[in-house]
């Protein structure tokens, strides 16, 4: 969703919040019908805080209804090589016939990876979103390797209840930059599963991925 977004540029434009967009389930930012905010903002509480209702506000601006944005989802998906997804929504959330692999997932990562707005934020351990009344809320990421090792420089969490935990994360040392995919995970053990997979494409050994551990996550 993000990338689509993203190569459609015009990050600046606004997004007026429409009620269709909020009628979905948690997690939520929990914006009003009416609000404005800039594609950037929203992109920002997408990646950082996987927000459900900004997700649809994304796809619908896009696109002009989520059936459609769906549509260049799975277009953009083949482009890229992919022949093993299919979705039906912008936000991940579980719909019949909606799949993925963690090969197709490393290649939309991938471009994401190499998009400089989308790296920027997705790299954002802490983000203030100002809502349209003035209220400002920290978004915390929700990729903890982001806050626990230096080589970590993205990307971004998933879960429902049929996927489990996953993360794609990114990192680079050595000259070297790595993509790993974590499906189907557990809470205790996805990060740790994750950084382990970084440290092997990065060729780091066990004393190096020690040091680069930030003191306080």
């Amino acid at each position: 969703t993000a990338l689509i977004v993203a190569e459609s540029g015009n990050l600046d434009k606004p997004v007026t919040i429409t009620l269709s967009d909020t009628q979905c389930e948690p997690f939520k930012l929990y914006v009003k019908p009416g609000q404005t905010y800039t594609r950037r903002q929203l992109l920002h509480a997408l990646l950082i805080r996987s927000s459900n209702d900004v997700a649809r506000a994304l796809a619908r601006d896009n696109a002009g209804s989520q059936e459609a944005f769906a549509r260049k989802m799975n277009q953009r998906m083949r482009e890229l090589g992919g022949m093993s997804s299919n979705f039906i929504n912008p936000n991940g959330l579980p719909a019949s016939g909606q799949y993925s692999t963690a090969r197709d997932m490393a290649r939309v990562a991938r471009m994401a990876y190499r998009h400089p707005a989308l790296r920027q934020i997705m790299r954002t351990p802490l983000y203030n979103f100002r809502f349209s009344d003035g209220r400002v809320v920290p978004l915390r990421n929700t990729n903890r390797l982001l806050r626990t090792y230096t080589f970590c420089n993205g990307m971004k969490t998933g879960y429902t209840n049929l996927a489990g935990h996953c993360l794609i994360s990114s990192g680079t040392a050595n000259g070297r930059d790595v993509i790993a995919v974590v499906l189907g995970s557990t809470k205790g053990v996805v990060a740790q599963e994750s950084a382990k997979l970084l440290a092997y494409g990065l060729r780091l050994t066990p004393t190096a991925v020690n040091q680069m551990r930030i003191a306080s996550n």
